[in-house]
C-alpha cells in the first residue's frame, strides 16, 4: 500500500506504538485463559456505520480463515435491505479473540531502498516501511503482544480485513456504477483493544496487508521525531471525533481531529490529502470514547462502548414507543384519516397508505395527499394547508438503529428533509455534528440514512393532531 504526501517532523509516543496482527477470531474469552465452551463473551465495543453503504459480496468461513463475526457490511437504518445475515450486517461487534493476535514494535532497521522488498519477505513478520528517499527507507519490525487484540477495518475483502467498509454517498445511498471510485483505503484503519480491564481500545491509521506490511511511498507524509522514532499519514487520512461529554444526554459535538500512522492525534490538514500535517494535540489521545466518531473518506463510523449501549435504547423499548404512539390514533387533520407507524418488520418500500406524513418547514403531521403542489418551487415542494409555508412533503420513518441514539426519549422530532424520527436530544445532537465530506468540507446528516440535513436547525418537531372523539 503506497501513501501519498511529503515528510515532516513530529513526535509519536513510543508507549501507543502497538499495532495488532492478522489473524484470529472475533469470539473471545476472559482475561488471562481460553474461551470456555458457553462462556460469555466479553465485548470491548460495537462499531456501527453511519448512512447507507453499498452491499459488499457473502463469503464462507472458509474463505475468511480464523476469523469470525460480522464481516461484509451495508446498512440502512438499522438493517440491510435483504436483513442482517451472517457476515453482512449493519454494525460489528469486537471481542475478545480466543488468543492474542497484538503486535508490538521491536526493531528498527535502515536499509537500502532496493533490498525493501527482499527484507520484507518473511509473511510471519509484521512491519511497517518508511521510504525516506530513492536509496534510503527505514523498517520498524514488529513483534508478539500477548496482551492486546487487533481488528482491521478497510476496503478490501481480503482475509486480513475484519470489517469491510465501502463509500457513502452524500445524499444518502450506496455508491454505484463502475465510474463510482471509492476514497476509502483497502487497509484504512486498525484498532487495537487491551485484553485485561478495561480494555481500552485505541485507533490507528493504516492496517496491515496481505503480507502483513504497511508501506509508506517516498511521498507519503512521514516524518522522524525527535527520540529517533517514525510517524505518517495515510493519503485521505484517518479522522476522529470525541462528543464533548460522552455519548449521552447532555452531549456536544467534539473537534475533529486526524490520527496517525502510529496513532498520534493531530489538527486537520488544509485539505483531506494535504501534504502538509497539521500540528501535534499533546493533551488528546487515540483512545476510542463511547460516541466516537471515525471518518474513512467515504463512510463515518461510529464506536459505542457496552457501557454506552446499557443506556441507549433497545428494539423493545422502539417497538413499544412506536405502539404508544399508534395507540394515541395521530389524524390526518384535513383527511381525519387515522394515521400510523408502521412495523419495522414490514421493510421500508412504498409507504403505507395510513404512513404519516410531515410538511418538514413547519412540522406539522398529515396523511398523504395530492394537493398544495408548487412546482414552480421544485418537484417536491408543498404548501401545508394549516400555515400555508411551502418545503418538502415527505413520509415519516422511525429510526431503528439504537446505537445511533442518546437517549430513550419519546419520538417527537424528524431530520429534514429525510423524515426520519427520534427524540429530540438525539435529533439535536446529529443535527449540529458536522461530519466530513470529500477533501475539506462538512455537513450534518441524518445518521440513519446519510441524508444531508437542510433547513435552520436540520430537524423540526413533528405537530400531530389528535383523534376528534
Amino acid at each position: 500500500m503506497v501513501l501519498e504526501g511529503n515528510p515532516e517532523v513530529g513526535s509519536p509516543r513510543a508507549s501507543d506504538l502497538r499495532h495488532p496482527g492478522t489473524q484470529g477470531s472475533c469470539v473471545l474469552s476472559s482475561p488471562g485463559e481460553d474461551a470456555q465452551p458457553g462462556e460469555e463473551p466479553i465485548k470491548y465495543g460495537e462499531l456501527i456505520v453511519l448512512g447507507c453503504c453499498e452491499e459488499g459480496g457473502e463469503e464462507t468461513e472458509a474463505q475468511r480463515g480464523e476469523v469470525t463475526g460480522p464481516r461484509a457490511h451495508s446498512c440502512y437504518n438499522g438493517c440491510l435491505a435483504s436483513g442482517d445475515k451472517g457476515r453482512r450486517r449493519s454494525r460489528l461487534a469486537l471481542s475478545r479473540r480466543p488468543h492474542a493476535n497484538g503486535v508490538k514494535p521491536d526493531v528498527m532497521h535502515h536499509i537500502s531502498t532496493p533490498l525493501v522488498s527482499k527484507a520484507l519477505s518473511n509473511r510471519g513478520q509484521h512491519s511497517i516501511s518508511y521510504t525516506l528517499s530513492r536509496s534510503h527507507s527505514v523498517i520498524v519490525e514488529y513483534t508478539h503482544d500477548s496482551d492486546t487484540d487487533m481488528f482491521q477495518i478497510g476496503r478490501s475483502t481480503e482475509n486480513m480485513i475484519d470489517f469491510v467498509v465501502t463509500d457513502t454517498s452524500p445524499g444518502g445511498g450506496a455508491a454505484e456504477g463502475p465510474s463510482a471510485q471509492s476514497t476509502i483505503s483497502r487497509y484504512a484503519c486498525r484498532i487495537l483493544c487491551d485484553r485485561r480491564p478495561p480494555y481500552t481500545a485505541r485507533i490507528y491509521a493504516a492496517g496491515f496487508d496481505a503480507s502483513s506490511n504497511i508501506f509508506l511511498g517516498e511521498r507519503a507524509a512521514k516524518w522522524r521525531t525527535p527520540d529517533g522514532l517514525m510517524d505518517g499519514l495515510t493519503t485521505n487520512g484517518v479522522l476522529v471525533m470525541h462528543p464533548a461529554g460522552g455519548f449521552s444526554e447532555d452531549s456536544a459535538p467534539g473537534v475533529w481531529r486526524e490520527i496517525s500512522v502510529c496513532g498520534n492525534v493531530y489538527t486537520l490538514r488544509d485539505s483531506r490529502s494535504a501534504q502538509q500535517r497539521g500540528k501535534l494535540v499533546e493533551n488528546e489521545s487515540n483512545v476510542l470514547q463511547d460516541g466516537s466518531l471515525i471518518d474513512l473518506c467515504g463512510a463515518t463510523l461510529l464506536w459505542r462502548t457496552p457501557a454506552g449501549l446499557l443506556r441507549a435504547p433497545t428494539l423493545k423499548q422502539l417497538e413499544a414507543q412506536r405502539q404508544e404512539a399508534n395507540a394515541a390514533r395521530p389524524q390526518c387533520p384535513v383527511g381525519l384519516s387515522t394515521l400510523a407507524f408502521p412495523s419495522p418488520a414490514r421493510g421500508r418500500t412504498a409507504p403505507d397508505k395510513q404512513q404519516p406524513w410531515v410538511y418538514v418547514r413547519c412540522g406539522h403531521v398529515h396523511g398523504y395527499h395530492g394537493w398544495g403542489c408548487r412546482r414552480e418551487r421544485g418537484p417536491q415542494e408543498r404548501e401545508c394547508p394549516l400555515c400555508r409555508l411551502v418545503g418538502p412533503y415527505v413520509p415519516l420513518w422511525l429510526g431503528q438503529e439504537a446505537g445511533l441514539c442518546l437517549d430513550p426519549g419519546p419520538p417527537s422530532h424528524a431530520f429534514a428533509p429525510c423524515g426520519h424520527v427520534c427524540s429530540e436530544k438525539t435529533a439535536r445532537y446529529w443535527a449540529q455534528t458536522p461530519l466530513p465530506h470529500g477533501t475539506h468540507a462538512f455537513h450534518a446528516a441524518c445518521p440513519f440514512c446519510g441524508a444531508w440535513l437542510t433547513g435552520e436547525h436540520g430537524c423540526v418537531r413533528l405537530i400531530f393532531q389528535g383523534p376528534l372523539d
